[in-house]
């Protein structure tokens, strides 16, 4: 198992940290998974799990001496591997020490281990942290049966699920019921499949894990359509993850539930004024994207307009 590597591996994208990257896959949502197709597009070995360069990215000091990482900022963790992947078992509580480091910055954990989680979370845990969200994939019904309840047996301030890719229907009142709302789950993202040999979504799907979703309050993000996508019976194919999400956004699927009440502190535990938090910033096109509700933001890396 290697260890350091440099940027071009995890380097920062905003509101990224890839603590590691490289992965296995656990389940049918990993068959086309996006790390394995880019990865093994530049001949790179995808299920070798390695340290990156950037593993400090959150404590990391722009020249003026100021954090990168803003308070009140939103990260996304482990974006091309699984925060509970085994091979990273030796670094993880280096990563935990880091979140707990930053106490002012949001954190956002997706696995599809969560039958890990109890094991693998930190000593001092509790009945979770202030500042992660702990977030299970359920791409199908079986997914959702099998995490949700797993995801709710470990305490934790916050929970979300993400369905993406979105490969079969998903309800999960029939998985947990009640477990939409406070105490709960927080936050539902969906999506459909990119890459080669994508899956169809179907709006049917969407539609339904929405009014689950209103009738509880919950927000519920539906962030692209995939590169197949079928509506009212009739089967599009949509090329580009900017026009995925912007018919995402046309759907009017979007749905602003109850805020998360994240309390956000300074490394001594004083609450930070509003005033001193990170404020996401827009442009024009970023008005017509499914992923607006759950965004941190611009950063004025282009990306975006170029996908």
């Amino acid at each position: 198992m290697a260890e350091a590597i440099g940027p071009r591996r995890g380097g920062p994208v905003h509101d990224i940290w890839n603590p590691w990257h490289g992965c296995t896959r656990v389940s049918e949502g990993c068959d086309n998974c996006y790390m394995f197709y880019n990865d093994e597009r530049r001949g790179i070995d995808p299920s070798q799990v390695v340290r990156t360069g950037n593993f400090d990215y959150p404590l990391q000091r722009t020249r003026d001496g100021s954090l990168r990482v803003r308070p009140g900022e939103l990260i996304r963790v482990c974006m091309t591997s699984d925060f509970l992947v085994e091979q990273a078992d030796p670094w993880r509580a280096e990563a935990w020490d880091i979140i707990r480091a930053r106490p002012d910055v949001r954190f956002f954990i997706l696995t599809k281990r969560p039958e890990r989680l109890a094991a693998c979370l930190p000593p001092d845990w509790g009945d979770g942290w202030e500042n992660v969200m702990l977030n299970v994939t359920c791409e199908n019904q079986r997914r959702a049966d099998e995490r949700i309840p797993l995801l709710l047996a470990v305490p934790a301030k916050h929970r979300g699920i993400m369905c993406a890719p979105f490969i079969g229907p998903v309800s999960p009142r029939a998985s947990s019921p009640g477990c939409l709302g406070p105490g709960g789950i927080e936050q539902v993202i969906c999506g459909g499949e990119n890459y080669a040999g994508a899956r169809p979504c179907d709006f049917d799907w969407v539609r339904s894990l929405r009014a689950e979703c209103v009738e509880a309050d919950v927000t519920f993000a539906f962030i692209e359509t995939g590169t197949v996508f079928v509506k009212d019976g009739r089967t599009y194919r949509l090329r580009g993850k900017r026009l995925q999400s912007r018919q995402a956004w046309k759907s009017g699927m979007g749905y602003q539930g109850r805020p998360i009440a994240w309390h956000l502190t300074d490394a001594l535990g004083l609450d930070i004024p509003e005033r001193d938090l990170y404020r996401p910033r827009y442009l024009e096109q970023c008005a017509e994207c499914g992923s607006r509700l759950i965004c941190n933001g611009c950063a004025g890396c282009a990306t975006c307009w170029m996908r």
